[in-house]
């Protein structure tokens, strides 16, 4: 396992941290229908914007992928 960490996984800690004490604020007083409706949203807002990340994440792999083969590609033309 790699000591690095991707950006993508900090960010998704920081999205759970905060949606986390937001949630335990909201708790305070008990938990009433629309503390519910505010911690479910929070939640799916967190998932999307982690969904968004991977897909950023994977697109960059993709990307650097293609131009590695591209390059390959140019030195191979270049020698012969």
């Amino acid at each position: 396992m790699s000591d690095t960490r991707d950006m993508s996984d900090l960010k998704r800690d920081v999205r759970d941290a905060k949606t986390d004490v937001k949630e335990a604020w909201r708790n305070v007083d008990g938990e009433s229908l629309g503390d519910k409706v505010a911690n479910t949203t929070d939640r799916a807002k967190d998932e999307l914007a982690n969904a968004g990340d991977e897909l950023h994440e994977q697109a960059d792999k993709a990307s650097r992928e293609a131009s590695y083969q591209q390059g390959r590609a140019d030195e191979l033309s270049r020698s012969r």
